[in-house]
């Protein structure tokens, strides 16, 4: 095999595991960082930091590549998609597969050093990861379900550190559900057309012109249920600062996919990196104060 080839084969497999794309990873990141930041009051092990970066993005490339195994017949139809490696037919369906199984493999190696409880919920979450690239086929809402995929590593850094999911972790994890449902909608905004043709389910096409209040609606109950878990952990102004930081960057949002346009709704979802990160910078600063 000559070395062109080679080095196309792996360019193939980087962008089916969208390291080429790292939002993905950011948006599965910061939650869990809350979470982690949080179960351990603001001081986690660097061990156990470590273990859930590492793993989560492990496991959303995992996650990457069971999608495109799943979408692989859908993608060459969707202005979005069609040059996934899949899509282009750059690598077969099989090798997605090898990559998703090596991937979660090593990831669960991880979560070996962790305890009983936290590998016990692995199961689930893998199980979760496994099956929501299927959940179109099903649900008139997928986002939904994408959120709870997207925010397991929160029930996971809770049992890691705290051997137990109290009601904090639920909170997170219903705050993580609204948080992907309002981002993942500006995703399924920009493919409404493609998606409609090819009968594909999403909230978007679901909710028809509910569409932007649904997302700006999701942010709002994300925030209050944020501002909730606050209250009750009594966390200093910072964490405060951090949600209101959050909500006027979901204000510019709402100015971006108002009209409904491809470009502007793929560039309010990108942008929720940034309330991810503006959310985990006010919890660290919570904790740092004297």
């Amino acid at each position: 095999m000559d070395r062109a080839l080679i080095f196309r084969r792996i360019d193939a497999y980087e962008r089916l595991m969208r390291l080429d794309k790292p939002i993905g990873a950011l948006l599965l990141l910061w939650p869990t960082l809350w979470a982690v930041w949080l179960a351990s009051a603001g001081r986690p092990a660097l061990g156990i930091c470590l273990v859930f970066i590492t793993g989560t993005i492990l496991m959303r490339s995992a996650g990457c590549a069971i999608n495109d195994y799943a979408d692989r017949n859908f993608d060459p139809h969707v202005e979005r998609t069609r040059s996934r490696p899949l899509a282009a037919r750059e690598i077969e369906p099989w090798e997605a597969l090898a990559i998703a199984a090596a991937l979660a493999a090593a990831a669960f190696g991880l979560v070996l050093y962790l305890n009983r409880l936290a590998i016990t919920l692995s199961f689930l979450g893998l199980a979760i990861a496994a099956t929501y690239p299927y959940s179109k086929r099903v649900f008139a809402l997928p986002q939904a379900y994408l959120g709870i995929a997207f925010g397991f590593g929160i029930p996971m850094a809770y049992a890691a550190i705290q051997e137990r999911l109290p009601l904090e972790c639920w909170l997170l994890l219903a705050a993580n559900v609204f948080y992907a449902f309002a981002y993942d909608t500006e995703y399924a905004m920009v493919d409404r057309d493609d998606d409609a043709r090819l009968g594909i389910r999403t909230s978007a096409l679901t909710l028809g012109r509910w569409d932007v209040f649904a997302v700006m609606a999701s942010y709002a109950l994300m925030l209050a249920l944020l501002a909730v878990a606050g209250a009750l952990r009594g966390l200093a102004w910072p964490y405060y600062a951090g949600l209101g930081l959050a909500g006027a960057m979901m204000g510019y949002h709402w100015t971006l996919i108002r009209e409904r346009s491809r470009e502007g709704c793929f560039k309010a979802f990108r942008y929720n990196n940034w309330v991810g990160a503006a959310i985990f910078a006010g919890i660290a600063a919570a904790f740092a104060l004297p």
